[in-house]
Parts: structure tokens; C-alpha cells; sequence
């Protein structure tokens, strides 16, 4: 098969090109008929807009054909054409006949179920152990407390089957680079349970909450069919430990089951989970993470300062962005996690406490667009070396927003423009052109008073830094919502080169919550990692070099 990048056309008249146009582009750069392709499809596509009158679709598309080494000696190097060389992923082993002790999965966000789905199809018959409700039962949960119902502690926007990543975006862009085909293996088994095809070679890829929810019942359905287990509502109290290793866990019930291997998944908000594990010895330690607000915008007013003439184009969708500016005194503000057509949701975990977070369907057809706006937060903020001091910090401003909101969930909120002059937003006054979306509702008041001094004034430099950028960020009727403390996990379980905690063999610290990931690829593609490391390890084998 061969691999042609660089392939541009004009943009459709509908949402795509037809397969006969790129046929027609692929024959062309080969110099052979369309006629004389045996395989095509679409590797990948993104949008080359720099010159907005004149914008393309870049696209690189696998095709095979007869004689495939002719034609690449005929096009010669520079040519865009050559021999693809896609690395296929392999688990390292099979589990033998019979295995003593299952191995037990703490956590079904993206890192879990991909770690027991890797598990399972290589014969281990995991155990996953889910604190939280199943997708059916956790998402009416979640949709009666943004109604302004009750909180579930256990089962809400970040516990529960799927983890916090079934109510976002479900963006599937990564920076993480491996050569062993796990970031193909994951969008290949997304799509395999439900997701859109197009995530294979799209250049943003995202599946959004509402197909989430399928692909996550899917993919427990495959988990069980492979001769895994799932029980949700099974809080793990303890990691029990004999001798100087992992030989089980006990469940908040009393129950107490044995395993020799616990991938320990439990996402960034698992507070008392880090809480029993540093009373327990495990090592811990500080990490660097951001807090801030979630910012809302009129989609269509992203999409002209983005597109320009080309905003509405039914090939395009609704635009996004990626802003940054290094602030005064070393601080970095930047937006995160950008949902277009999007709305901002109740995301607590704890009672008393506000967090914000922002969600997406697939359609993306919110009046609103928003993002989160964050500056870092350093081991030098917290005035503690205790490794837990940052959930001390991320919950003390959480506290503060939950009373500035009125104290029953509602977020405090402010337009950009009271934010910059540093007044108070009222009642009715700011919140005209944009109207909030975040649900369960939002008090007017003054977001300086539930952010840090220096978030307050890193934000109040960028803004007018990201309207310079992007026109019309700094627009004075758009909302800031507060406040957004779980964009990553202030903290590191330590593991080493075998993916064990440091401390304590046969835990297998993973993904976003142990410190190890960010988004669901990346937390996905660390689930498989660990899973193989489980596998090695209980197989008697080396662990070897997982890493690239």
C-alpha cells in the first residue's frame, strides 16, 4: 500500500469530497487511471486556511494498486508518494490456561476500559471495579443534578462509567508520539464500538457526550463478552498489602478481593482514593496543574473571526481555538479544552463545592462557544510540601465559588467586561448578547473573589492579549463562568520503569488521576501500556522498554 500526502482540493460544496473526487486526485499524482486502484481510503484530512479566499482541504490517502514498487520508482522522491509503513498493534502476550488470581481494574474512565479491554482480548478475564453507575444510570444522575436536583458524591460528571471524558467534548487529538500503534488501536476500537468513522483521519477528531455514551456501553459489552467482569457502585477502600506487595483490594462494603495486579485508574478527582494510598505509604508527590474559569462566546461570532467569508461553510462546522500568553511574573495563561457549539456544566464531585467544565454533542450546535482560560499552578503556590496540598488548594477555591454562587450549586459568573474593569456583574446586566449555559443555573458576582490574586491578574493581562489574537475575545458581554480546577491531577502516584508504584509492587498506577495522561487518547493509550505491563508481569516476563 502506498501513503500520498499533500493532496489538495478546493473546499466541497457539501460536508465532504466524494470518494470519485479523491480517486481522481490519487490516479492523478500516480499517473495511473482510477480504474487501476484496488484500495483507497481517506488516512487523513485538515484544513489549510491561511488564505481565506483560496482555502483547502489537505488530505494523505492510503491506496493499493498492482505493481505498487514500478510506480513509486516512476514518482520518484519529493513526490508526496511512498511505501506505508504503519506499525500494527500487538499485545506481548496471551494469558495461560488457567490464571490463580484475576487482575482488577480500579476506574471505567477511557484509561480502565481500555486496559481491561487489552486485558480481556489477551485472555486475563479482568475485574473492573467502578465506584460510580453504569452510563445509563449515571447520565440520569448527572441530568437531574444539572436540573438543580441533588449531588451523587459517587456517581456525577467525573465518577461513574466512562469517566469525567463521557460528558465533554470527547476530543481524540493527542501530542503524545509512540511507535507501537496504540493511538490507532484506540480510535480503531472506538470506532469499532459506535464512534464516527471519520475520527480515523480526521486532523480534530471528536466523538461528543451523546455518542460517547453508546461507544462507553459498547465497550463494556465487548469487556463481558471476553470474559471480564464489571460492577459498578464498588468503591475500593483499601489496596491490601502482604509481604511487602499488592494482594488485594477491600470494597467500601467489606468486601475484600485478592489479585497479585491492580491498575489503579481512578481518574484526576479521586481525592480520598490519594488520600488512602499516602496514608497507606504509597509515594506521592506534588504536581504542577492549572486552575482558572470557563469563558463563552457566540459561536457564530467564533467562527467569523476565525473563518471570515468562509464562517457557515458546510464543510468546515463550527470553528475552535488555541490561545496562549505568558503573563507577568512567569505565569502562563491559556485556553484548554475548547468545545464549539458547546455549553458549560456543573462538574462537582464534593458537597459544597463549584466546578466547571465544558461539554459538546457531536453536532456541536450550541448557540455558545466556550473554553476553559488557566493559569499554571506550581508546588511554590500551595505553601505546603505535603503532596496532597494541591486538592487542598484546588478544593478551597471550589468552596469559595459554591458560597459566592448562593450555595446550591449555581456557578458565580461575570461578563468580560465587569471582569476586566474589576466590578461585580448584577443582576440582568452584562449577560445580554451571551447568555450563560451552565447548568444548573449562575449567580451574577465577582470572580476575583473564588480565584487566586494572581489567576485574577494573569487572566486580566491575557484577555487583551487573546483579542489581539482572536477578535473579539475581549468582547464585553462575554461570560466567564467559575470556577475550573480539574483540567489535570495535582498529583503523581510514582511508578517506574516496570509501571509499578515505586513503593508498593503490583499496584500499576495509570493514566490522568496518577499523573501519567491528559485526555482520553492519552489516558486510553496509558491504559494499554499498563495493561501490558500487568500482562508481562503476570506471564513471568520482563517488563522491558514500554515507553515509545
Amino acid at each position: 500500500m502506498l501513503r500520498l500526502t499533500d493532496i489538495r482540493l478546493p473546499l466541497p460544496d457539501g460536508p465532504a469530497h466524494a470518494e470519485a473526487e479523491l480517486r481522481h486526485a490519487a490516479a492523478q499524482r500516480l499517473g495511473v487511471s482510477p480504474g487501476d486502484l484496488a484500495s483507497f481510503r481517506v488516512a487523513r484530512r485538515s484544513l489549510d486556511a491561511r488564505k481565506k479566499n483560496a482555502a483547502v482541504f489537505l488530505y494523505s490517502l492510503d491506496v493499493e494498486l498492482p505493481d505498487e514498487a514500478r510506480v513509486l520508482a516512476k514518482c520518484g522522491e519529493g513526490s508526496g508518494v511512498a511505501l506505508l509503513s504503519e506499525q500494527q498493534y500487538r499485545f506481548p502476550v496471551q494469558a495461560p490456561v488457567a490464571i490463580a488470581e484475576r487482575p482488577v481494574v480500579i476506574g471505567a474512565g477511557p484509561c480502565g476500559l481500555f486496559a481491561a479491554l487489552a486485558l480481556a482480548q489477551a485472555g486475563f478475564a479482568p475485574l473492573v471495579l467502578e465506584r460510580g453507575q453504569a452510563i445509563e444510570e449515571r447520565a440520569a444522575s448527572v441530568d437531574a443534578f444539572w436540573a438543580g436536583g441533588a449531588l451523587e458524591p459517587e456517581s456525577n460528571v467525573q465518577f461513574g462509567e466512562g469517566g469525567a471524558g463521557a460528558f465533554s467534548d470527547g476530543k481524540l487529538t493527542t501530542q503524545i508520539k509512540e511507535r507501537r500503534g496504540r493511538c490507532r488501536k484506540v480510535l480503531a476500537e472506538l470506532v469499532a464500538h459506535g464512534a464516527p468513522g471519520d475520527i480515523l483521519w480526521q486532523h480534530k477528531p471528536h466523538v461528543g457526550t451523546d455518542l460517547l455514551r453508546g461507544v462507553v456501553l459498547g465497550l463494556r459489552k465487548s469487556i463481558l463478552a471476553l470474559g471480564g467482569e464489571v460492577r459498578f457502585s464498588a468503591r475500593v477502600d483499601a489496596v491490601v498489602e502482604r509481604e511487602g506487595r499488592v494482594a488485594g483490594v477491600r470494597l467500601a462494603d467489606g468486601t475484600e478481593i485478592s489479585t497479585r495486579a491492580v491498575v489503579l485508574a481512578v481518574g484526576h478527582s479521586a481525592r480520598d482514593t490519594f488520600a488512602m494510598l499516602h496514608a497507606g505509604g504509597v509515594r506521592l508527590e506534588q504536581k504542577p496543574f492549572a486552575m482558572g474559569c470557563r469563558v463563552e462566546h457566540l459561536q457564530w461570532e467564533i467562527d467569523r473571526a476565525q473563518l471570515r467569508d468562509l464562517a457557515g461553510h458546510p464543510a468546515l462546522g463550527p470553528a475552535d481555538y488555541k490561545l496562549s500568553h505568558q503573563a507577568a511574573k512567569g505565569r502562563s495563561a491559556y485556553s484548554f479544552c475548547m468545545c464549539p457549539g458547546g455549553s458549560v456544566i456543573g462538574a462537582a464531585s464534593e458537597e459544597g463545592g463549584v466546578v466547571t467544565n465544558g461539554m459538546s454533542l457531536h453536532a456541536r450546535a450550541e448557540v455558545n462557544g466556550n473554553s476553559a482560560l488557566l493559569v499554571n499552578v506550581g508546588p511554590a503556590d500551595l505553601g505546603s510540601d505535603n503532596p496532597l496540598a494541591g486538592v487542598d488548594f484546588q478544593r478551597h477555591w471550589e468552596r469559595l465559588a459554591f458560597d459566592l454562587g448562593g450555595r446550591d450549586y449555581k456557578a458565580p459568573a461575570q461578563s468580560v467586561g465587569d471582569f476586566l474593569e474589576g466590578r461585580a456583574s448584577k443582576e440582568f446586566r452584562g449577560f445580554g448578547l451571551v447568555r450563560p449555559s451552565f447548568e444548573p443555573g449562575v449567580r451574577p458576582a465577582d470572580l476575583s473573589r473564588c480565584l487566586p490574586d494572581f489567576v485574577t491578574a494573569a487572566l486580566r493581562d491575557a484577555i487583551p492579549a487573546f483579542d489581539r489574537k482572536l477578535r473579539g475575545f475581549a468582547e464585553a458581554s462575554a461570560v466567564l463562568t467559575g470556577v475550573e480546577t480539574r483540567s489535570s491531577s495535582p498529583v503523581r502516584i510514582l511508578r517506574g520503569a516496570d509501571m509499578q508504584s515505586v513503593s508498593l509492587p503490583g499496584l500499576f498506577p495509570a493514566g490522568e488521576g496518577a499523573g501519567y495522561a491528559g485526555g482520553i487518547v492519552s489516558s486510553a493509550v496509558d491504559g494499554l501500556r499498563v495493561a501490558e505491563a500487568v500482562g508481562l508481569t503476570l506471564c513471568g516476563q520482563s517488563v522491558g522498554d514500554l515507553e515509545s
